[in-house]
């Protein structure tokens, strides 16, 4: 697999969502939808520099009290969407959105590499619909 100059397969730190701020504006404006093992809240707001994506990512204590486990999960998660999130940027391109998301993992075992990247394949294809879907995104609501 050759990989073009364009595409970046690094996920760096302006690609995550860190402050507490955001992630409460993640929970009082988002949307949600499920792809299991995954529930993916999210909202959209206006484009101007930096990434076209942010993301974060949470495995409960109810799926293990291990540390151990959870972060597994988390690393999993986070790989399986920086092989892939290309794609999502490449149809976000073309439109003036960065799109704010978060995974929050709500399967009851931990899953193989390969559910786990298939998942996040078919989420990120999901979220961009969902966007596409609801395209009338209120940028003043969000602010």
């Amino acid at each position: 697999m050759s990989r073009d100059k364009e595409e970046n397969y690094r996920l760096s730190k302006s690609e995550r969502i860190k402050s507490r701020k955001s992630v409460n504006r993640l929970f009082s404006h988002g949307r949600s939808f499920l792809v299991h093992p995954f529930k993916v809240v999210w909202y959209a707001e206006e484009f101007d520099t930096g990434p076209r994506a942010r993301m974060a990512v949470s495995v409960s204590k109810r799926y293990s009290k291990r540390a151990v486990h959870r972060n597994r999960i988390r690393r999993k998660i986070k790989e399986a969407y920086r092989l892939h999130k290309n794609q999502l940027y490449h149809q976000l391109s073309e439109t003036n959105v960065r799109l704010i998301f978060m995974y929050i993992y709500v399967g009851r075992e931990e899953y193989e590499w390969e559910k786990i990247e298939h998942k996040i394949i078919v989420s990120l294809k999901r979220l961009f619909e969902e966007y596409a879907k609801g395209d009338e995104c209120d940028f003043n609501r969000v602010g």
